[in-house]
């Protein structure tokens, strides 16, 4: 079975033909597109927006699988968590002394 519809190739296409003609810009800033890879993925876009039949995006995919995979982890977690403590914090560090007191104190040691 096909992963793109015909509405989806068709987009893509348009969109390629747009940015070859340099008509194609981006988004947010409007700038124009050059890059190919780039025009492909405003032409799926559209396509999605359109309904058009285009696989989920991949970032989409990984935040579905996540999910699900530490459902059935939460004892492990738990394991690792008690076995290993975060970073121990050391002491507060002191701040560099301001311009005004190393001028005092090299007013006082007769440096100049």
């Amino acid at each position: 079975m096909a992963k793109y519809g015909k509405k989806s190739q068709e987009k893509v296409e348009k969109a390629m033909q747009e940015m070859k003609e340099g008509k194609l810009k981006s988004g947010r800033s409007g700038k124009k597109v050059t890059n190919p890879k780039q025009a492909i993925a405003i032409g799926l876009s559209e396509a999605r927006e359109a309904g058009g039949k285009v696989p989920e995006k991949a970032k989409a995919k990984k935040a579905a699988t996540k999910s699900t995979a530490t459902s059935g982890t939460r004892k492990t977690a738990a394991k690792k968590a008690v076995s290993k403590p975060g970073p121990k914090k050391g002491p507060a560090k002191k701040s560099a002394p301001t311009s005004s007191t190393k001028r005092k104190s090299a007013a006082k040691s007769g440096a100049h």
